[in-house]
């Protein structure tokens, strides 16, 4: 049989040597993974390599041990500004970094994710500490990303879709999680040579005296306790056997495989006991063997059954790579199209300017009702012309969020055609070069629920998301079938699940504990409310975040709306006291402005 580099057509002898280092390192740094990606397709295989030596190398750079932060830094920074440089000529005398180079061509990969990995592994060689299971939920997403993320491009690119949707679930993020935490329960020993305990204070309170004797590589009841729960723990978030249901054969069973042998590593880790500080607890070749064996059988059969589609790119064919794009983007936001009329933003304080107006577009359908038109074409002008002008003043006024609801938890109950328009145009809006150039720095996120949404909305949605996560401009959040009461419960859920596991003290519950828990946690919370189309109040939008709110009705109809409107309610609330509860300052003394006259100057 063609061994796998010639089934991948991979004929330089420099390329296939490259390729050759990259197996080898896989092979001996992580014999796990490697067993995970030798479940894929032939042709597929030496791309896994490559993308995964690549993230090793960086991380050693990272890691280095007897070196300050700063030298560990430094010798990142050396090892990604080389892939950069060479990036454009297409290839490199680094044998990963030419293995990395050729599959981007090969496979029409991007390299952001890769990127966004080495800015987290750069704070990783800054050092730092995570104080929740949150935060370090979050570090260790973004410092795995390209793994994961690139495996799906490199999927889709194949011609085996994993869908985009299964990112939002609960279950996915808990899976990696589990992952992540037997990694760092296997890799104990290595991270405590380094003076580095990747876990958040959270956990570690809760066992008093664990970390110091971790520190000190003493085996004490108490570090037998924390690692007894983290590796309960990591067992309950490996176990999500839902997420393999909407999956190809091949990757749910390669999904499959990794569970078993995730689970024979923590089962390593609870034998090990006091070798775990000194050594990397890791399954014998038997256990391995065991799970790999019938795992080959059923992959081969699987993708046999339902074989790739796609094959890559001939390096000869293959279209020069793009410049990369950074995690933190060095692009310059251009200025927004000018309005038709002349119209300059007003010019705000900065103490009074908000950092996030939240706007229900309301009135479409009453405004095409008046014209003797069907209600979805209030829907279609309003979202062609309004809410781009309003994305533009947003801009223009520099406003740093954004929130448009556009679709309501209880928009169900509308008819059915007015409801199927209303998704086309969304669909249509987030394929529009306005979305997609990054001519405006935006960056889109999506904030509301699956259930009952097309997928190919759901696709374009976590497209744009996916897209646009390194903007750094105006950050506009579409809310589409999203409900605050649902968003309270979702997020009640989370802390009812820590508190039966331990994780969080019912009793000692914040407000922080629960808010972290919102679909967009960092999100700053709402400064002005705007509601268009004469209607007075605020439908179940953003309760959280607008608690403090000053809020702004106005009669106009959505599909009537332009800029200018923004800025009329931007310069109202600058005008406003915002006092959270304080007695009134006799002071303040700023003058309203004459909202008649504004209004006529339209």
């Amino acid at each position: 049989m063609p061994s796998t580099l010639t089934q991948a057509a991979i004929d330089d002898p420099a390329l296939r040597a490259a390729y050759t280092h990259c197996r080898r390192t896989a092979r001996r740094e992580d014999p796990v993974e490697y067993s995970i990606m030798q479940l894929m397709p032939p042709v597929l295989r030496p791309a896994c390599w490559a993308m995964w030596a690549a993230f090793n190398a960086a991380d050693d750079a990272a890691d280095t041990e007897a070196e300050t932060h700063a030298a560990r830094a430094a010798r990142l920074k050396a090892w990604t500004d080389a892939l950069e440089s060479e990036l454009p000529a297409g290839h490199s005398n680094d044998p990963i970094r030419s293995a990395l180079i050729d599959t981007m061509r090969r496979w029409r990969l991007d390299l952001a994710d890769l990127q966004l990995s080495f800015t987290t592994l750069d704070g990783d060689a800054r050092g730092r500490r995570l104080q929740t299971w949150d935060q370090w939920s979050t570090w260790v997403g973004d410092l795995n990303l390209s793994w994961a993320a690139q495996t799906m491009t490199l999927l889709a690119r194949a011609g085996v879709p994993v869908p985009l949707w299964l990112r939002r679930k609960d279950a996915y993020q808990r899976y990696l999680d589990g992952l992540y935490l037997t990694d760092t329960l296997t890799d104990l020993a290595h991270d405590l040579a380094r003076d580095d305990l990747i876990l958040p204070a959270e956990v570690l309170d809760q066992f008093p005296a664990a970390a110091d004797h971790l520190q000190e590589r003493h085996w004490s009841p108490a570090v037998q306790d924390l690692i007894s729960h983290l590796t309960a723990q990591a067992r309950r978030w490996l176990d999500q056997p839902g997420l393999t249901g909407a999956l190809h054969p091949g990757p749910a069973e390669m999904l499959r495989t990794a569970t078993r042998l995730f689970h024979a590593r923590l089962d390593a880790v609870q034998a090990a006991g006091p070798a775990l500080l000194s050594r990397p607890a890791v399954p014998t070749p038997l256990v391995r063997s065991r799970i790999l064996a019938p795992a080959r059988i059923r992959a081969a059969f699987a993708w046999r059954l339902a074989p790739l589609p796609a094959a890559p790119l001939t390096p000869n064919y293959a279209p020069a790579l793009p410049a990369p794009r950074h995690h933190r983007s060095s692009h310059t936001p251009q200025p927004a199209p000018a309005h038709p009329s002349g119209a300059r933003p007003p010019a705000i304080a900065a103490g009074r300017m908000p950092r996030h107006v939240a706007v229900i577009m309301d009135g479409n359908g009453r405004w095409a009702t008046q014209r003797g038109l069907p209600r979805h074409e209030g829907h279609r002008i309003g979202a062609d012309a309004a809410t781009r002008e309003v994305i533009y003043g947003a801009a223009e006024i520099g406003l740093s969020h954004l929130s448009l609801y556009a679709f309501s938890t209880e928009n169900w109950k509308r008819d059915t055609q007015e409801i199927t328009c209303l998704f086309e145009n969304l669909s249509e809006q987030l394929r529009d070069d306005f979305v997609t150039s990054d001519s405006l720095g935006m960056r889109i996120r999506w904030a509301g629920r699956t259930d009952g949404l097309p997928e190919d909305l759901v696709e374009d949605l976590l497209q744009a998301e996916q897209a646009t996560r390194h903007r750094t401009g105006l950050t506009l959040t579409l809310c589409v079938n999203y409900g605050g009461r649902a968003e309270l419960t979702q997020a009640a859920a989370h802390l009812a699940r820590a508190a039966t596991t331990g994780a969080l003290n019912p009793d000692h519950m914040t407000e922080a504990d629960l808010a972290r828990h919102l679909l967009w946690p960092d999100t700053p919370d709402v400064d002005l409310l705007w509601r268009t189309g004469g209607e007075r109040r605020i439908s179940n939008f953003l309760l959280w975040q607008a608690a403090y709110a000053e809020i702004h009705f106005t009669d106009t109809y959505w599909p009537d709306v332009d800029r200018r409107d923004l800025w009329q309610a931007i310069t109202e609330y600058s005008t406003r006291q915002r006092r959270h509860g304080a007695a009134p300052t006799p002071a303040h003394d700023h003058p309203r402005p004459n909202m008649h006259r504004i209004q006529a100057m339209r």
